[in-house]
């Protein structure tokens, strides 16, 4: 009868958390040229993304979207503004909310942003089944995550 290893659990090949993480890492170094031509960082793109979509919101729904705390978005959208893309200011209704907003010079961007999706589909040697599997179950995993807070 073969031994039970008390310690497999510990072995690198059967953590669910390694591939995740190298996947992503390898994910956004593979973004790293494209968005470099953007002048943007991967999380500034992903920002960016979501403003595109909503054209405003409060740092709050933006953190929610993206899964990211006010302390790594505040310095993020204070380099965003810097570059003109967005505008930041406090709501009137209630001092303590602080409003993002896209600017004419982030919307142009997006003109400009619009073939990195392609770009990056050629990167992976995925099906589009494939993809849409890996994409349902990574959101799976969010979802997880997101529901034990």
């Amino acid at each position: 009868m073969a031994e039970i290893d008390p310690y497999a659990c510990l072995k690198l090949e059967n953590q669910i958390c390694f591939p995740l993480y190298a996947c992503s890492k390898e994910v956004v170094r593979k973004y790293k040229p494209f968005l470099d031509e953007l002048d943007l960082t991967y999380t500034q793109y992903i920002t960016m993304m979501v403003l595109w979509d909503k054209k405003q919101m409060n740092v709050k729904e933006i953190g929610k979207c993206l899964y990211l705390d006010s302390g790594t978005l505040t310095p993020l959208l204070k380099k965003l503004e810097s570059k003109g893309y967005i505008t930041r200011h406090r709501s009137k209704e209630d001092e303590r909310n602080l409003l993002i907003k896209i600017t004419p010079e982030g919307e142009a961007l997006k003109e400009r942003a619009v073939a990195v999706p392609a770009q990056m589909g050629k990167c992976f040697d995925l099906d589009p089944k494939e993809a849409k599997l890996l994409y349902d179950l990574m959101y799976k995993l969010l979802d997880t995550f997101h529901t034990e807070e």
